[in-house]
């Protein structure tokens, strides 16, 4: 649950719908990509399998990640149907935890009022027992805004880089009166104003290790 910046080879990105997770961490994924060339993205999206949604959700994640690579899962659970297929999302997530070592997650949190986002939310951890799990927070018509315990500052650049991908790489999407530029810029100004910069993303925490003594040895 620590994560040493200067050796970052792999994460894993997780999220119950195609775009969930550009809206969630899309500047942290440009920040990332940028930082660390090469650095290889293990993508798990639990619906959208045989959609235009699954084609938008691979060329978006391509856009988020340049450089990087990008391996894409999508499954075929129904949109709000989530609790109802849980043995079926346990066992994709055992199936993806076997196939990569990431050193940090991207993942959606608790408290979201979706269901589908909060059911992935919980399972992940039975998975990915030992990993530094950041949980995103992700703008919608429900009240449930994050009460964020991490942030992550975002050049201007890239906070508008993210704002124009979103709206260029899920044209799906544009029927929903929050999903636009606007949005996802001032959700990142005002995570920004909560750190004291620009603009920011922010996410959850469940746990995290810290050694300021640089023990060896691990758990003990």
């Amino acid at each position: 649950m620590s994560l040493n910046g200067d050796s970052l080879t792999e994460i894993a990105v997780l999220g119950a719908h195609c775009d969930d997770i550009a809206i969630g961490a899309g500047g942290t994924l440009l920040t990332l990509a940028d930082a660390y060339p090469g650095l290889r993205v293990r993508a798990l999206i639990l619906s959208g399998r045989g959609t235009e949604r699954e084609g938008e959700e691979r060329h978006a994640l391509s856009a988020f990640c340049p450089g990087a690579q990008v391996d894409v899962t999508v499954y075929d659970v129904a949109d709000g149907s989530a609790p109802a297929e849980w043995a079926r999302i346990k066992e994709a997530l055992r199936h993806f935890r076997r196939r990569c070592e990431p050193q940090l997650i991207l993942a959606p949190n608790r408290e979201d009022a979706h269901h589908d986002h909060r059911l992935l939310a919980e399972l992940i951890t039975t998975e990915f027992r030992d990993h530094l799990v950041l949980r995103y927070e992700i703008v919608k018509w429900e009240i449930d805004t994050a009460r964020p315990t991490l942030f992550h500052p975002l050049a201007p650049k890239i906070a508008a880089t993210k704002a124009r991908l979103l709206h260029e790489h899920y044209p799906s999407q544009r029927y929903r009166h929050w999903f636009d530029e606007r949005t996802f810029l001032g959700l990142a100004r005002i995570r920004g104003v909560q750190c004291g910069r620009e603009f920011a993303e922010a996410f959850l925490i469940d746990k995290v290790m810290i050694d300021f003594g640089r023990t060896a040895g691990g758990r003990g």
